[in-house]
């Protein structure tokens, strides 16, 4: 089978997806076992079964444009708490939804294109939830903090 030339970085890219998605499915077990409440470890796992299957999509994509098993690679930058999680997970979707939609127009083929596309709202989706758990953690965090007793008056003043 001959291949014709291959845009070499359009394939770094899909590589550069690939590693994103890797290293956001292990980023998004250690954030759903640190979350604080059920409802948000069960939502982090569903966002990190999307990323599971944009894997698949991508790795796919690369092996139709290169002919080779890719090989993902884990980035470094997951935080180890969960607040900092949160946030770092919110902005790395918000970057990944351009960087989708950049990539989906410059693929050949309408399958292609439509599969990048597709993953752009998902990772839309997972920053709105990404923010909704900062927001209420904040709110939590906020509200805890006027429960407790002043200092002062323990004192006795």
């Amino acid at each position: 089978m001959i291949r014709s030339p291959v845009d070499k970085q359009l394939v770094s890219d899909i590589q550069k997806a690939i590693n994103g998605e890797f290293s956001a499915i292990a980023c998004y077990k250690s954030l759903a076992e640190m979350a604080p409440a059920k409802d948000e470890r069960s939502q982090i796992t569903e966002i990190r079964k999307d990323e599971i299957r944009h894997l698949e999509e991508f790795k796919r994509i690369y092996i139709s444009l290169t002919g080779k098993q890719p090989t993902p690679q884990r980035l470094p930058g997951c935080p180890s708490t969960y607040k900092e999680g949160l946030d770092f997970s919110f902005h790395d979707e918000q970057k990944t939804v351009d960087f989708c939609l950049d990539l989906a127009e410059r693929m050949d083929g309408p399958s292609f294109k439509q599969t990048i596309r597709r993953a752009a709202p998902d990772e839309q989706n997972h920053a709105v939830w990404f923010m909704y758990f900062i927001h209420k953690n904040q709110r939590k965090r906020h509200s805890e903090r006027q429960q407790q007793p002043k200092l002062t008056a323990l004192k006795g003043h």
